[in-house]
């Protein structure tokens, strides 16, 4: 800057803080001026004061704000002292004078008491709260309660409202603060909203009084507030009898946040509240948005789970008449005309913000209560309104029904008969808007109740689905029964779909030369999805329907066709990957030039085409494998491109006016964190969740031919598992992990990756692993916890050899972490389970919340397995730590499936580290030989395996407990259900351990009953791994003729022979090859050795199939 310029500033700051008010004021009024140019020449010398200047730039301030006859300059005053003393980058308290600091706290009160307009008091008592948040926890501001309660209690209403607002502001800043003065504020606030005949004060009081309490944390403090509830509601009451609607809005909106944050503190009186809230929603007089608050109060409290679990179920009679009151909001449609003509999305024309309203909160509703509570209110309403003469109140029943679906899937699906007939006579109803909902419900229910209704009612559904297609004249009915296959055929097994494929193809194939745009478009969506369900069965429909798919697919080109040429993409290459390589292969290489040439076109930004295009290139690899290779350098370039878009982010102050705009564009999604509003542009988002699962997709689909892609890729997904915008984000990178290493490793091995060497699995392995373990530390959602586990574990499983000790010390230490917070959620379940209004339905959703919390277990029992198998005896060190976590985890408070991971973890020790695993014995065999017994049968499988591997490998350490080993192997050998399919593996498991006591402890046991006793049980057929082992083990005893085994005079031979047979007849499944050829070699043997005798009467104990297959395998 030249000197001539510095003068002028200089001379210009002088001015602005020279005696003179009026330059100063002159500053302020440019920095709110609308031209860029004066305005940012004003925030220079502003920013100069206040780095060189702040003594006076504040005190300026507080003049200002105080003696300018300007509204708007004294409300800027404010907003910029409020600025200057937030606690961030601007803060200037600490380099204030003390004298200064003295002088704007006394200012500043002065000014709350002299200020008349309305908005800039609510401004100055903002600037009072925001320096006192700062301050007044360590006595930094004495004077300012007295003055508050002095205010409080005076006689102007402006006053108190000017106090209580900043009450309800130091409530939420530093609540801790003000619980010294509880009782006082609880007068005060009661004085406040019951005598007070100033609806500013009461609305302000209502508002202090609900922070206040939130910021209570004992019960017994907030419950000192209870008597003020009728108060708080008479403030609203009052309000909507004077027809102040707005202050009625602001204080429903106030009861809201407590109903979310303390919805106990309203249960005493709850029948009070919620009928008032009630009355307000049906009050047809009121504005649409009171309404909507009242209804939008109650939902809450219904939603309020974790703090107030069942409480809005024990009030049936308010369900049944909230469920009226949005069932009433529903009737709100319009027959718009732009519906019909179907040329464009409009789906909701004519539906008003009644319509919609309802509907979501009939879904809320019906998920926060369950199926127990709702059905019995819907199955008396809804049929009442299908026999109404009015097509409205069809159509309301239908929506309603396909709403409260997903909540009441459990209890619907017992019902199912009454539900299918309701929506399935509507199929014939005179009002196309009508037929329109009952198709909505086929599908929406599709989702809801399948598989059971694909089983049950196919017959019924999918010809009322056909028919509708026929509906030339109401295109829009056509191409949501095309939609609703797509929903139907989801959740459909290929034999229930085959029967109708023929009449469905065909009407699909009628739809798509035929019908509109719309219709064309839910053709295409409806064919790809039955394809995909129904695979290899739909290869006799390809040659009729690829050569229309391609069609579209090279011809609908222009702008109004884009969503249309989408969609054969994604048609086109889900028909190729049901019907194959082969069947696909020529139209393939056809369909990928056009891809070649789409890829290589400059499209808009908002064009569907890429997002179906990146998933279309992913399933063409899948279905043409290593034959996609020569593509690949065409798809990465922009697949990498969608995976590494920013997301596109704004950010406001959560109580900032400056809303997000959300006008425009309905694909934004706000998040509130802490004091910050955030909203994000969801379809980039989508696209980049898409890129980063087709990545996935090619690492698994190629394997080591995606090597040359890893340099790129692992740079791109690694830093997105701790993408927390977007859930689908995070699982595809961390699904990915585990690929890539694998990849990378397969290359190595096959010599495809020239140049590099195991040294390049390790570098991978490092900077993957450490990445995935601190994700995990971070990771809120307990199902991607468990991904994180199930990735972590793969990995090791790559390249486990290769860590270090402290990557498996970080890997231990989570796992610590996550069995820690894993209990602690638990823990907070069962409290839950302890409210007073706990009931059935809360223990179904608590069960399904536990049962998340067993996967993760389950993950985290792998990954140790994974770990013991790698390091055997080094790791035993770690294991030792684990022991406290672990040893709990086999108490009988535990569910079932932390015992059986608990003995799977000690099970893999004592397999995988044999001598050095003896000392753990004493403590875990008790165990072991206990759950040998337990109740559940995967339990019983997991102990009695243990008992086998502890027989292989305990030697004298397992003698002693020979016996009791017996008799327990024994009850599960016996049980009278042993060979029922639940007990299959636990017995088969049995079996082989007691094979193992004869191998290992025939000494210590009583061997002519034993032996016998365990050929009796052969052969074993449920699990395979174990058969093999002991049909082998038995070839080895009757190799070296064991006596016992063949008994006196060979009396077991018949029954060793039949086993023989058995075993040989069955195949692969229950012998080696090697053990197969073993075991014929000893028959032709005793063919020979036998007696004649003995041969006939062995021959003649077998099966006549027996017989016939045992003679074609010996003479071959």
């Amino acid at each position: 800057m030249d000197s001539d310029s510095t003068q002028l500033q200089q001379a210009q700051l002088a001015a602005i803080l020279g005696p003179d008010p009026s330059s100063f004021e002159t500053l302020v009024s440019h920095l709110m001026s609308s031209g860029n140019e004066q305005r940012s020449q004003a925030e220079v010398l502003f920013n100069l004061c206040k780095q060189n200047h702040p003594d006076a730039l504040s005190l300026k301030l507080v003049h200002l704000l105080e003696s300018s006859s300007h509204v708007e300059i004294r409300a800027m005053s404010a907003i910029l002292l409020r600025k200057q003393l937030t606690r961030d980058d601007s803060y200037i308290w600490p380099r204030l004078s003390p004298s200064t600091q003295t002088a704007l706290k006394s200012h500043l009160l002065v000014c709350v008491q002299r200020e008349d307009t309305k908005s800039i008091t609510k401004k100055l008592c903002d600037t009072v709260s925001e320096l006192a948040s700062g301050i007044l926890p360590d006595g930094g501001w004495p004077e300012l309660l007295p003055f508050m309660f002095q205010c409080v209690t005076s006689d102007s209403p402006k006053l108190q409202e000017s106090a209580l607002l900043m009450f309800a502001q130091l409530s939420q800043y530093i609540g801790e603060t003000l619980i010294p003065h509880l009782n006082t504020l609880h007068s005060v606030f009661f004085q406040c909203l019951s005598s007070s005949s100033n609806a500013d004060v009461r609305i302000a009081s209502l508002g202090a009084s609900i922070n206040f309490i939130q910021c209570l944390s004992s019960a017994s403090d907030r419950d000192k507030f209870q008597d003020l509830l009728p108060s708080m509601m008479q403030t609203l009451t009052e309000a909507l009898n004077s027809g102040q609607e707005s202050i009625a809005q602001e204080a429903l909106e106030l009861l809201i946040e407590l109903a979310g944050t303390e919805p106990k503190f309203l249960r005493r009186q709850l029948v009070d509240v919620v009928g008032s809230m009630l009355q307000i929603a049906e009050a047809e007089s009121l504005e649409e948005g009171t309404r909507h608050l009242a209804i939008e109060f109650v939902i809450t409290l219904a939603e309020a789970r974790e703090r107030a679990p069942g409480m809005m179920r024990k009030l049936p009679q308010f369900i049944s008449r909230l469920f009226a009151i949005l069932m009433k909001m529903l009737l709100d449609i319009e027959d718009d005309a732009a519906w019909h003509t179907a040329d464009s999305e409009d789906e909701d024309a004519g539906e008003s913000s009644n319509y919609s309203v309802g509907q979501e909160c009939l879904d809320r509703l019906s998920i926060s209560l369950g199926g127990n509570t709702i059905v019995p209110v819907a199955s008396e309403v809804l049929p009442a309104y299908l026999a109404a003469p009015e097509w409205q109140k069809h159509h309301a029943a239908l929506i309603a029904l396909a709403q409260i679906a997903e909540g009441c899937s459990k209890v619907m699906t017992k019902n199912l008969e009454q539900v299918v007939i309701m929506v399935l006579n509507s199929f014939q109803d005179p009002h196309p808007r009508v037929r329109w909902a009952a198709i909505n419900a086929v599908g929406q229910l599709s989702t809801d109740l399948g598989p059971d209704l694909q089983v049950q009612y196919h017959q019924q559904v999918l010809p009322a689905l056909a028919l509708a297609m026929d509906d030339f004249q109401n295109p829009r009915v056509q191409a949501h029964a095309a939609s609703a296959v797509l929903n139907f055929s989801e959740n459909c097994t290929p034999d229930i779909l085959t029967p109708y494929l023929d009449g469905i193809v065909s009407k699909l194939l009628v739809l798509l030369q035929n019908g509109k745009q719309m219709v064309q478009e839910g053709a295409l969506t409806a064919l790809a999805s039955v394809a995909d369900s129904s695979q290899e069965h739909f290869q006799k429909y390809y040659d009729s329907v690829m050569p229309y798919l391609k069609a579209i697919l090279m011809n609908a080109t222009d702008k109004s066709n884009r969503m249309l040429r989408a969609k054969s993409m994604e048609c086109i290459s889900l028909v190729g990957m049901a019907v194959g390589k082969d069947k696909f292969r020529d139209d393939a290489k056809q369909v990928m030039e056009v891809l070649m040439t789409l890829q290589g076109s400059q499209m808009e930004t908002d064009d569907p085409t890429t997002s179906y295009m990146l998933q279309a290139w992913a399933r063409l690899c899948k279905c043409l494998g290593q034959d996609f290779l020569p593509y690949m350098s065409v798809v990465m370039p922009p697949l990498l491109q969608s995976a590494q878009l920013k997301p596109d982010v704004t950010i406001t102050s959560a109580d900032s006016d400056a809303d997000i705009d959300v006008s425009d564009d309905e694909s934004i999604e706000t998040i509130t964190l802490g004091d910050k509003r955030i909203g994000i542009k969801t379809s980039v988002l989508e696209e980049k969740a898409t890129a980063c699962n087709m990545l996935c997709c090619y690492a698994d689909e190629l394997k080591e031919g995606f090597y040359p892609w890893i340099d790129q890729v692992a740079p791109t997904l690694v830093p997105l598992l701790k993408f927390y915008f977007h859930e689908e984000v995070r699982k595809a990178a961390v699904s990915a992990m585990p690929e890539l290493l694998r990849s990378a490793k397969l290359a190595i091995e096959k010599g495809q990756a020239p140049g590099r060497n195991e040294s390049y699995i390790k570098q991978l392995s490092d900077y993957i692993i450490p990445a995935l373990v601190e994700a995990l530390h971070k990771e809120p959602e307990t199902e991607i916890c468990a991904s994180m586990l199930d990735a972590l574990n793969e990995c090791v499983q790559v390249s486990g050899p290769l860590l270090d000790e402290s990557q498996v010390r970080c890997i231990v230490d989570e796992i610590k972490q996550v069995i820690t917070a894993s209990s602690t959620r638990k823990r907070e379940r069962a409290e839950r389970a302890k409210a007073e209004d706990f009931d059935a339905e809360e223990g179904e959703l608590l069960k399904e919340e536990n049962e998340q919390e067993e996967e993760v277990f389950d993950q985290v029992g792998d990954c140790l397995g994974t770990l013991i198998k790698t390091f055997k005896a080094s790791f035993l060190p770690f294991f030792d730590e684990l022991s406290s976590y672990i040893t709990p985890m086999w108490g009988k408070d535990k569910t079932a499936e932390e015992r059986r991971i608990a003995i799977c973890i000690f099970d893999d020790v004592a397999e995988q580290c044999r001598e050095a695993a003896l000392k753990y014995y004493d403590t875990y065999l008790p165990f072991l030989l206990e759950a040998c017994n337990d109740e559940n049968p995967d339990v019983r499988q997991a102990a009695v395996y243990g008992i086998g591997v502890c027989a292989e490998f305990g030697g004298t350490v397992f003698r002693p407990l020979v016996g009791e080993a017996l008799s327990r192997l024994n009850i599960v050998i016996r049980h009278p259900n042993a060979l029922h399919a639940d007990n299959l593996m636990a017995y088969d498991n049995a079996v082989s351990a007691l094979g193992k006591i004869c191998q290992f402890h025939r000494d210590s046991i009583d061997a002519a009953q034993v032996v016998p006793a365990w050929l009796s049980c052969l052969p074993i057929k449920g699990d395979l791994i174990e058969a093999k082992l002991v049909h082998d083990q038995l070839c080895s005893m009757v190799e070296r003729s064991d006596g016992e085994l063949l008994g006196p005079n060979n009396q077991y031979l018949p029954k060793i022979v039949a086993v023989f047979a058995e075993v040989l007849c069955a195949g692969k499944d229950l012998a080696t090859e090697q053990t197969a050829s073993r075991m014929i070699n000893l028959l032709r043997q005793l063919q020979q050795t036998l007696p004649p005798s003995t041969l006939a009467s062995t021959w003649s104990s077998l099966q006549p199939q027996q017989q016939l297959a045992l003679q074609s395998i010996l003479s071959s």
